[in-house]
């Protein structure tokens, strides 16, 4: 039976890099998703389009984020992949419109004295974000949506010693895929035994040899790697026996933000190539808009924190109209005809996973790597939450992945030392 050596579940970046490894080490390995496609929240798709040059957007994950030390770039070259090294547009403004130089000055002074602020307490204890801004700084409703973007959750519900563990990590290297993030993170599951729309529902780890119940049937297997997100541990979807109440308890600390997009097709006017805009500057429930990326003519429309809850609790079309309202308030009302909505995300909703990437709660920090630590050296857990220092990205699940696969390879090599003199008699 495939997996008869190690059963990775969960077929994001990190369980896809660890059957990866596995497999080209000799492994028999399977690799078992409950839903029907690779990636998890590395999702890429063509939007519809006259034009028959494809235009590939990211639902998820999109940027090449510190890529100079980042693991899928270097898979992305060997592959064959285009990548655009160009530095990110974030702090630029398209024709300063709604947000003049003056007002950007005075944003990133108040962005640096909060994190001044922040930095100078992280030897005392764990503090939310919000603690480091005055709740009437004209600037808190803007680093607010930011934190939106990066965090998944506004500042108050953020702990600064995890959020200052990924800064010091971080690069300004920021490189992205015309082909999709997401289309290089499947391509990497190519020739690796896979089973979708395969659904765990119990690991039973009381004997030598690990039992894992899906809704397709039992597998046994003698090492499991679990890579799923943090909803599913916090909510116990997979039943372990003997329970396992600590990595629960750390999943909970470490609750999935949310951030979506909205793609909207552009016709009849011209954008600026990779331009950018902010909605409203004043507000903490505002988009981020990169236009014509790529050239494309198209707007990608990015939410986070409250402000994207608020609208997938809204309903269809909801995100559409904020984001159209934002960009005519800028624009002109005359660009109305030419936005049309093509594509949207609603990460909350997305069965098997809620939520898009993983925050501490204060005080919750060190949760990471309780949630990251082996059982038995039998039971591996990797994912972008397990990373204590790249988590909420894809190149932090890969590395989770890859020491989660060579510590299995490890054991398996310890093993057959201990075994080899008993074959030999």
């Amino acid at each position: 039976m495939a997996g008869a050596d190690a059963v990775v579940v969960g077929a994001g970046a990190a369980g896809i890099a660890a059957a990866r490894r596995l497999h080209d080490a000799g492994l028999d390995v399977l690799l078992v998703e409950a839903g029907n496609r690779l990636g998890g929240r590395a999702h890429s798709i063509a939007l519809p389009a006259s034009d028959p040059k494809a235009m590939v957007v990211d639902l998820g994950c999109g940027w090449l984020h510190s890529a100079k030390r980042n693991p899928w770039t270097h898979l992305a070259e060997s592959y064959g992949f285009d990548i655009k090294r160009g530095a990110a547009n974030w702090r630029d403004q398209w024709r300063d419109l709604g947000f003049p130089p003056d007002e950007r000055e005075a944003y990133h002074q108040a962005w640096q004295r909060w994190q001044e602020a922040a930095h100078a307490a992280l030897d005392g204890p764990d503090q939310p974000l919000s603690a480091f801004i005055a709740p009437d700084d004209p600037w808190r409703p803007l680093i607010d949506a930011v934190s939106g973007y990066a965090n998944g959750a506004p500042l108050a519900q953020v702990s600064l010693h995890d959020w200052a563990a990924y800064e010091d990590a971080a690069t300004d290297d920021n490189w992205a895929l015309p082909a999709g993030y997401g289309t290089l993170v499947a391509r990497h599951a190519a020739g690796v035994p896979i089973g979708l729309d395969t659904l765990v529902t119990r690991i039973d780890h009381t004997t030598s040899t690990i039992r894992i119940e899906t809704n397709r049937g039992t597998i046994d297997t003698q090492h499991v790697i679990v890579c799923v997100p943090t909803t599913a541990l916090a909510a116990e979807r997979i039943v372990f026996d003997p329970p396992l109440p600590d990595k629960h308890e750390a999943a909970g600390a470490l609750p999935l933000g949310l951030a979506d997009k909205l793609f909207l097709r552009v016709d009849g006017v011209a954008l600026p190539k990779n331009g950018h805009l902010v909605g409203n500057p004043r507000s903490a429930c505002t988009a981020s808009y990169r236009l014509g990326q790529f050239g494309w003519p198209v707007i990608e429309c990015f939410f986070g924190g409250d402000c994207a809850q608020a609208l997938e609790d809204a309903g269809d079309g909801a995100a559409a109209d904020f984001a159209i309202g934002e960009l005519t308030a800028l624009l002109g009302n005359d660009w109305r005809a030419h936005l049309t909505p093509v594509a949207a995300t609603r990460w909350r909703a997305e069965p098997h996973i809620h939520g898009s990437y993983s925050h501490a709660r204060v005080g919750a920090a060190p949760q990471r790597a309780i949630l990251a630590a082996p059982v038995d050296d039998r039971l591996f857990f990797a994912g972008e939450a397990c990373s204590t220092h790249d988590f909420s990205t894809a190149h932090g699940a890969f590395e989770t992945g890859i020491a989660a696969a060579e510590a299995v390879i490890a054991e398996r090599a310890a093993a057959s030392r201990f075994t080899a003199p008993a074959s030999l008699a």
